[in-house]
């Protein structure tokens, strides 16, 4: 299968696309639970509720659910527990997926123009992407705290657009989630998804990507 045109330039998603940030989620998430008189939650729970942004993972951790909201008092307590045990261990645990950096390296050699957009703070994206050895290979990095809205709005794509020059139909979305989907689908962009990511539990070619690769080095082919 190939790519039904060739992209101007190449959006990707952060965590569950490029790197897998789980493990130090979970560990912060457990460490605050503990500060607060609370059960940790554990590797597999926080797996399936990482995927939109800090505020939810504590809200979901909080109240043991993907859905729901906790009681505010805990939510305001919880919230800067964590930011401050993430900022210190941001990618002490965190690992890019098996054959990103051969695909990055391969979609740079064929001239691809590629950023970065994430919900991810500002704070935290930077200093992980610098830690696993990937900032350089973007032009652009957007992260959530960069603009009035984060995905699934089609706002930070657009915004990426425009400052590539590319027109959105000639522009690539890769990710992980149905977030991802949404905002490409909305921004007028091509989207692929990973199989691998965050996606809370639920197969992503059930939000019908354009395609889906288990593994970046299959981009090669796919954008031939």
């Amino acid at each position: 299968m190939q790519f039904p045109f060739h992209p101007g330039m190449i959006l990707i998603d952060l965590d569950g696309t490029l790197v897998d940030s789980v493990p130090d989620l979970t560990a912060c998430v457990d460490a605050m639970m503990a500060r607060l008189g609370r059960p940790a939650r554990g590797e597999a729970a926080v797996r399936a509720w990482v995927g939109n942004g800090v505020e939810r993972l504590v809200a979901r951790a909080l109240i043991g659910a993907l859905e729901g909201t906790p009681d505010a008092g805990e939510f305001e307590r919880a919230l800067p527990i964590f930011l401050e045990l993430y900022a210190e261990q941001v990618a002490a645990r965190s690992r890019l997926y098996p054959g990103v950096r051969e695909g990055l390296d391969l979609l740079r050699a064929r001239g691809y123009r590629l950023g970065c957009v994430t919900n991810k703070a500002a704070r935290f994206t930077e200093p992980l992407l610098e830690a696993v050895g990937i900032r350089s290979a973007f032009e652009l990095v957007l992260s959530g705290d960069h603009l009035p809205e984060k995905k699934p709005s089609p706002l930070p794509l657009l915004h990426a657009a425009e400052h590539f020059g590319v027109a959105p139909s000639a522009s690539l979305m890769l990710g992980d989630s149905i977030s991802d989907v949404k905002a490409a689908r909305a921004a007028g962009f091509g989207i692929i998804c990973v199989s691998y990511g965050y996606n809370h539990g639920h197969d992503i070619r059930c939000a019908e990507p354009d395609a889906v690769i288990d593994a970046f080095p299959e981009l090669g082919e796919l954008l031939a």
